[in-house]
């Protein structure tokens, strides 16, 4: 019998921004896979998301976290055992604010900084299981980002330490990837998505001709996490159904 090499079962994940979106997407993946899951979200208790669309928390385990507080990520609960970490967190600021320093200060702080606060929380219990760590970047990181410099350096320097962490933990036995995510339909787009002709536009440039979904990001990560790519390390994959050629 050829085995399920997507099984996680007797497998813990943590996603961190796994309360909605992508990373909500993702959290579910690996549920449905066997995993026992845990998501970090910015909301007080699981309920608080249950009127926001794209959110499904149940058979999740929930912990309120703000990242952008690494001393907040430093004392939060460990769980007692972890095979992968996938850290998703992210956030945009529109209209021309991300110009602004303190606006800049604070999305670096979430989309980079915080990255790496989590993946040194966590390094030694990923090394104790030769666990995965998965960093959900952009494509946004790959190019100019219209209005955006904070988010587009943020997830530029996402990349790159993808790349670094890759290299100075592969001897602890971690395997440290990442997954580039072009357009997809999540509150932090809704920009874009809701303007008719904005999403037309983009949308011709995209050959797949249709948005990236959670569940597509969530394919890469199973990869990633699992045997199937077990000499795979430091890479970054763009999954945005080909926008980028």
């Amino acid at each position: 019998m050829i085995p399920n090499l997507l099984d996680f079962s007797g497998k813990t994940v943590l996603v961190v921004g796994g309360s909605s979106g992508i990373g909500n997407g993702i959290a579910q993946a690996f549920r449905r896979h066997g995993a026992q899951v845990q998501v970090w979200g910015t909301r007080a208790t699981a309920d608080d998301y249950q009127s926001q669309d794209g959110s499904d928390l149940r058979g999740l385990t929930y912990a309120q976290v703000d990242v952008s507080d690494f001393d907040a990520v430093r004392n939060a609960a460990q769980p007692e055992a972890l095979d992968v970490l996938v850290l998703c967190q992210g956030t945009v600021a529109y209209g021309r604010e991300e110009f602004r320093i303190d606006t800049f200060r604070r999305i670096i702080d979430v989309n980079l900084n915080s990255l790496m606060a989590c993946a040194e929380k966590f390094r030694d219990a990923l090394a104790a299981r030769r666990g995965s760590l998965i960093t959900i970047s952009s494509v946004g990181g790959l190019r100019a980002t219209r209005g955006n410099p904070a988010y587009a350096a943020s997830k530029a320097g996402a990349i790159h330490l993808t790349h670094t962490l890759a290299q100075a933990w592969a001897h602890k036995g971690i395997r440290v990837n990442g997954v580039a995510p072009g357009l997809v339909d999540t509150k932090l787009t809704k920009v874009t998505i809701d303007d008719a002709a904005r999403l037309r536009e983009r949308l011709e440039g995209i050959p797949a001709g249709r948005l990236g979904t959670p569940d597509d990001m969530a394919g890469a990560c199973l990869y990633l996490a699992s045997s199937l790519a077990s000499y795979v390390m430091g890479q970054t994959i763009v999954v945005d159904g080909g926008r980028m050629l």
